[in-house]
């Protein structure tokens, strides 16, 4: 499982020109999955998401996390975080795991992160042509991988 976590003021995400979710600030989060992710990645990234302390504190240090601030969090999904790009130029996404496989786990992501932060969590929609827009507070972008670290 894959992520990129970026701190923002706001973000939106938006299908056919309607919005499917947006936020103001909070986390944006991208997220992919591979075939070998299960219950354990999703419990290692969901902790870690809501306790990431990258939002500052009364002094500027970047000391509280998206829970602490009670902030929001946006999550769309993003298969292209698995692409190879190692051989020629048009990436492979043959790591990425199957909608059959994903979209499961993109719920029980949505869903675990609900209960931890205790508020609903807006998306995107799995698949689709989506357009994302944010503000990238910093900009503080965090790349998190739950089979490296």
């Amino acid at each position: 499982m894959r992520l990129v976590v970026q701190r923002v003021i706001e973000a939106s995400v938006t299908v056919d020109g309607s919005y499917t979710g947006k936020i103001g600030g909070g986390l944006m989060i991208l997220v992919g999955f591979e075939d070998e992710d299960g219950e354990g990645d999703i419990a290692y990234a969901v902790k870690k998401v809501v306790n990431l302390r990258i939002f500052d504190d009364a002094g500027g240090v970047m000391n509280l996390s998206v829970k602490d601030i009670e902030g929001s969090i946006l999550v769309v999904s993003q298969f292209t975080l698995y692409a190879q790009t190692r051989k020629g130029n048009r990436p492979s996404y043959i790591k990425a795991a199957r909608p059959e496989k994903a979209i499961p786990l993109y719920e029980r992501f949505i869903t675990e992160l609900e209960a931890s932060l205790g508020k609903k969590i807006e998306t995107g929609i799995f698949g689709a042509e989506m357009k994302v827009s944010l503000i990238n507070d910093g900009p503080v972008t965090i790349w998190i991988d739950t089979k490296v670290d």
